[in-house]
């Protein structure tokens, strides 16, 4: 592309600058990718060709589905490979293994819990905070359930829509209460995860001295850590304040002596919305948000930016003795670090593992785990990198399609090495979306591509009640919060999924959480410290 046809600064109305400016668009970068898009730079970004799904082998995908048979074997490998593997965190072998004449040992949920455990304390906790709540609560979006199931949810989705109005989507309630009244946001549930897995710890270190000395030689135990945008990094700050005087934290977090809202954060600049495909080329700035003329729409450019925004922390959270990192999306109520994930991790040797569950009626946006043309393995998006329609032949073919559940763990020494290889590497996509702002173009990179980056990974199947209760539409909230169960016309299969949903929450909040319910409402309860 000549010089002379490239969209520049001075190029825009100066209407159209001032109303990005006032939005925190970062204008060089949008206009960046708006010429490196006409020029064909993404033109070989293709869509993922599946040519088939992976089975449940039990060494590329674990079942630790079935960690309640707590004597079933659940991990095989060489006996000096894991041995070494587990010096490098200063852990010995479990003293009972289960062993074969080949050398090769086996793992129980019993030993991986115990493993993991004491590798909790140097495990960072990060959350994808993106921008505003603008898919979640849009009305067009909510209907892809279908209008009967809209019908049934239409009262309390206006509702709640109000609450979600103009709110980063971690701010949000996280489920309605049985009262009606709204519940906790996802970042405060995040943060009273992390409260109460540290008084478990600190329960268990009294009979297990790995876990105590852990404990002990851990400067700040599991930190949080988040990515924010432009856009709303000034209004969670202030949120956090708030926070950690609220009933839910303070009086834990007085209890343990460890801070309940201390985050590293690493900021994505905002970017504007594109011209609509229907429009052709060239791709210009979408500037007629809401009918408005000069009218921008801010986005996040994807949360695989996040290689890129948390570069710094990463490297931070090395420095200062943390040696994985949890990565996941902030509305997955059920995302929270697990001890036997951590101790797969760490015995394979491997860079990194991601959470799967199989795919029901309700996951829809999302991500599901493929085998490529060329053999490898990635994490296909449903409509930027796969079609719904590819995702349902696979199914219809027999095959048993593992939803993404958006969260990743990392051994945090290779993921520090290779950052700029990753964010040079995840792809650029660009999507069409008719919302209520109107019809425009997304740019985005997604994060759970970067599975198709690595050299190799490990991918459990897990309980989707138990680590998968997410909520990429506001309807997902309402269902998953009971809403709407008792109603007959909802259908049948939707209602059998949210009925299961439900349940996985209640047990959560109670479980994980450390909350009961008390007169229609979740409150803190006693502390779960309880090995």
């Amino acid at each position: 592309m000549n010089e002379d046809k490239r969209t520049n600064f001075g190029d825009l109305p100066d209407a159209l600058k001032e109303d990005m400016e006032h939005k925190s668009i970062d204008i060089d970068l949008t206009l960046k990718i708006l010429n490196d898009y006409n020029a064909g730079f993404y033109d070989n970004v293709e869509q993922v060709r599946a040519s088939g799904v992976p089975a449940i082998d039990g060494q590329t995908v674990v079942d630790v589905r079935r960690r309640q048979q707590k004597d079933a074997v659940l991990f095989w490998m060489p006996e000096d490979e894991a041995r070494a593997n587990l010096a490098r965190f200063g852990l010995d072998l479990p003293q009972k293994t289960t062993q074969t004449g080949d050398q090769t040992i086996g793992f129980t949920a019993f030993e991986l819990e115990k493993i993991g455990s004491a590798l909790l304390p140097i495990t960072g906790y990060g959350v994808l905070n993106g921008g505003s709540a603008t898919s979640y609560a849009d009305t067009k979006k909510n209907l892809a359930l279908g209008e009967d199931a809209f019908a049934v949810l239409k009262p309390k989705f206006e509702k709640m829509a109000l609450a979600c109005k103009d709110q980063p989507k971690g701010l949000t309630p996280a489920y309605i209460n049985p009262d009606g009244s709204l519940g906790a946001s996802f970042l405060e549930l995040k943060m009273r995860a992390r409260l109460e897995q540290f008084a478990r710890l600190k329960a268990l270190g009294q009979k297990d001295p790995a876990v105590e000395a852990a404990l002990r030689a851990t400067a700040e135990f599991m930190p949080l850590f988040q990515m924010t945008s432009a856009g709303n990094n000034t209004q969670l700050l202030e949120a956090y304040k708030a926070m950690a005087q609220d009933p839910l934290l303070k009086p834990l977090s007085q209890e343990l002596g460890i801070e309940s809202a201390l985050w590293r954060t690493g900021v994505q600049n905002m970017i504007a919305a594109y011209t609509h495909s229907s429009e052709g080329r060239p791709k210009r700035i979408f500037d007629h948000a809401y009918g408005k003329e000069n009218s921008s729409l801010a986005l996040p450019g994807g949360h695989g930016q996040c290689f890129h925004v948390l570069s710094d922390v990463f490297k931070d959270l090395y420095a200062h003795g943390t040696r994985f990192v949890y990565l996941g999306n902030v509305d997955n109520i059920a995302y929270t670090p697990d001890p036997l994930e951590l101790a797969l991790l760490a015995l394979s040797g491997k860079p990194a593992a991601f959470e799967f569950s199989v795919r029901t009626p309700m996951d829809i946006k999302g991500g599901v785990l493929v085998r490529t043309d060329n053999g490898g393995y990635t994490i296909a998006d449903i409509g930027p990198a796969i079609s719904f329609e590819e995702v349902l032949r696979l199914e219809k073919e027999g095959n048993t399609i593992l939803f993404n559940c958006a969260v990743g763990l990392f051994d945090l020494s290779y993921l520090v090495e290779n950052l700029e290889e990753l964010s040079r590497k995840l792809p650029v996509r660009f999507t069409d979306q008719d919302k209520d702002a109107g019809r425009y173009s997304q740019a985005e990179q997604v994060t759970w591509e970067v599975l198709g980056c690595l050299p190799s990974c490990l991918a459990f199947a897990v309980d989707k009640n138990e680590r998968f209760l997410a909520a990429k539409l506001l309807i997902d909230t309402l269902l998953t919060s009971g809403v709407g169960l008792d109603d007959e016309r909802l259908p049948v299969a939707l209602r059998n999924v949210a009925q299961n949903l439900h349940q996985g929450l209640v047990s959560l909040l109670g479980k994980t959480y450390g909350l009961v319910l008390s007169c229609g409402k979740w409150v803190p309860g006693e502390s779960q410290g309880q090995p």
